[in-house]
């Protein structure tokens, strides 16, 4: 069966959140989804001491298992406008399968949250993107078929280039509906794509 993995860091759980949105869509394909997550890279101390959400659905991902899989889904928050030192640690670590072109035209695709709405969404999009693109991943991101993306009506997250959320400068903005509805479109989106290339 064909699986696709979403991979994550989350400090505080709206990429979590999005994460199992992006899984629902998958699965709503008829294609496995596997949620795992990146290892902390920060002191047990820090972490108390900031709030981090520990109790987290994801299992550890391991680099060693990334060419088990037909597409990967990379989410991040942002950091000053780029991807989080864990997200990039995972990352760095994947040379022997660069070395080997393990990961050569499998479907990748980002997904982020930020603190405000101008707080680099687009930017660590790229970031995440980037390191799929050095693998020679087959990049999509979320189309302006899912109609959410054009609203105007309300303050949301949404970009052609991915998936993504407000998550408010004190981390207290839940993901909303159209967010969630993104998350899940773009799931379904990659699945399709996944479907489409190994007819």
């Amino acid at each position: 069966m064909k699986k696709v993995l979403i991979v994550y860091y989350s400090s505080y759980g709206h990429i979590e959140t999005m994460a199992k949105s992006i899984a629902e869509g998958v699965q709503s394909i008829g294609i496995e989804a596997v949620i795992k997550r990146v290892p902390e890279t920060i002191s047990e101390e820090s972490i108390r001491r900031n709030n981090f959400k520990t109790d987290q659905i994801g299992e550890i991902a391991t680099v060693e298992e990334l060419p088990d899989y037909d597409a990967i889904i990379v989410g991040a928050p942002t950091r000053f406008g780029r991807l989080p030192s864990q997200m990039a640690s995972f990352w760095e670590k994947t040379g022997g399968l660069w070395t080997k072109g393990a990961l050569i035209g499998k479907i990748g695709a980002a997904f982020t949250s930020t603190a405000t709405q101008h707080g680099g969404q687009e930017q660590t999009l790229f970031s995440l993107l980037v390191s799929l693109l050095h693998h020679g991943m087959v990049i999509t991101g979320l189309p302006y078929s899912f109609a959410g993306q054009s609203r105007i009506d309300e303050v949301t997250g949404g970009s052609p280039y991915g998936a993504t959320t407000i998550a408010g400068s004190d981390g207290s903005r839940s993901v909303s509906e159209n967010e969630k509805q993104g998350a899940h479109f773009l799931g379904a989106h990659v699945a399709t794509l996944v479907k489409r290339m190994n007819h």
